[in-house]
This record gives C-alpha cells, structure tokens and sequence, in this order.
C-alpha cells in the first residue's frame, strides 16, 4: 500500500493533466477525452460520474458474492477520475477533498453529519 504522500502526489498529477486539458490550457477536444468532456460541459462528466457511481456499486455486489475485487478498485478509479475532472471544472483540487476529509479526521460520522444540519439550519436563518 502507498503512503499518504505518495497517494496525494499521485492525485496532484493526474489533477495536472486534467488541468493541462481544459480549453483555457490549450485542451483539444479532438485530441483528449478529458478535453472533449470539459468541452461538452457540465452534463457531460456529471452523467460519467453517475456511470461509475452505479459501476462501483455492481462490482461492490459482485465482491459480496465472490466476484473478482480488482474491478471494485478499478471501478472506484474510474469515478475518482472522472470525479476529478469535475472538481477541475469547479475550479477545486484533490487537496480540497483531503483537506476536508482531514477537517473530519476524529470526528464521528454522526457528529459530522448532525453539524452539517445545525450549520445548514443556520444559513436557513439568516
């Protein structure tokens, strides 16, 4: 298993790449997947998205009834992937994900979530 930094140094670079393939960058939608799918907008990588959402979720299924994991992980970077050229678009990075997860670190799953409703409670206020 690959550390930490490791990992986040390899998402910095592929979030590069995709940064290279936006339009503003010179992407050629001829040339590039992720350029063609940045070119077409929004709708575009959102649908991918919801593709590898429902892929990882068949090949999770599948892991339960003694299907091959290795297409669980690859099904999962799939959806990063594509997960990444909507942050790109948004103008954010996978450091804004691992930032927010550690912002979570040692907090419960139920603590987080009932903060998010007491903040989202507040913002309906005012």
């Amino acid at each position: 298993m690959s550390s930490p930094l490791t990992s986040q140094d390899a998402l910095a670079r592929l979030a590069a790449v995709i940064e290279s393939r936006k339009a503003a960058n010179g992407g050629d939608p001829e040339a590039s997947y992720v350029a063609r799918l940045l070119h077409k907008g929004p709708d575009s990588f959102l649908k991918k998205i919801g593709e590898e959402a429902t892929e990882v979720v068949m090949a999770a299924k599948d892991a339960d009834h003694g299907g091959d994991k290795a297409k669980l992980v690859y099904e999962v970077a799939d959806l990063w992937f594509h997960s990444m050229i909507a942050l790109a678009h948004y103008g954010l990075a996978p450091a804004d994900v691992i930032a927010e997860l550690q912002r979570r670190e040692g907090m419960s799953g139920i603590e987080e979530k009932s903060l998010r409703k007491a903040i989202a409670r507040e913002e309906g206020l005012t």
